[in-house]
């Protein structure tokens, strides 16, 4: 029988326990392929729901994004990996949810309200999928929707040279030979009216900003 994973919520309870074990493998992990330099951490509201939001570079990324959070953090990951035995069992170790790519998934975004109005920290990556040239890629309008149902503060992420450590296409890391960087932003809070492309654009304005990103 196959069961719709995107139909099941979220819960903090198994998370918690596999805690020790996340954070010991991405020191690990960091240790051995960065140098890795995290800024302004101290940004991220220490408790209650917030909505992290990070770009993508690499394969890399959602743990790197988890290393720089100074608390937990669930982060939306497509389906497709959840289908695969070991991946998918330590991705729900570290607290992922599923999103099924391509289409609109209205419960994967209800997933996130919900954990965001538990107190939760949820990731999200709004690009929606790997960068293949390193350039910003068009926000998805999914994240403008999590953003005004949940009401929770936002904070960008800014990852810069993480596909260094896995490029596109790679699947192997490699040390990186220069700093990878997770810079944190100022978190906001918007309220339920305003436009998705206000929201949209601010969040553009701060990857350009925290990823170093040309105009």
């Amino acid at each position: 029988m196959v069961t719709d994973v995107t139909a099941v919520p979220p819960s903090a309870m198994p998370f918690r326990g596999w805690l020790p074990f996340a954070r010991l493998l991405t020191r690990g992990l960091f240790a051995l392929f960065g140098p890795v330099k995290v800024v302004g951490a101290y940004r991220v509201p220490k408790e209650g729901g917030v909505l992290i939001l990070a770009n993508h570079r690499s394969d890399v990324d959602p743990l790197l994004a988890y290393y720089a959070a100074p608390r937990p953090v669930h982060f939306m990951a497509k389906s497709e990996l959840f289908d695969i035995p070991i991946v998918g069992k330590l991705m729900r170790g570290f607290g992922a949810f599923p999103v099924k790519r391509g289409e609109p998934d209205r419960q994967a975004l209800k997933n996130a309200a919900s954990l965001l109005k538990d107190g939760e920290a949820v990731g999200i990556f709004p690009e929606g999928q790997l960068s293949e040239t390193g350039e910003l890629q068009e926000l998805k309008a999914g994240v403008a929707l999590v953003i005004r149902m949940a009401g929770t503060p936002v904070i960008c992420c800014g990852l810069t040279n993480t596909e260094r450590i896995i490029p596109y296409g790679k699947l192997v890391p490699r040390r990186a030979w220069k700093t990878v960087r997770a810079e944190w932003g100022e978190p906001h809070t918007f309220g339920k009216d305003v436009p998705a492309e206000e929201i949209l654009a601010w969040i553009t304005g701060q990857f350009r900003m925290l990823a170093e990103y040309p105009e």
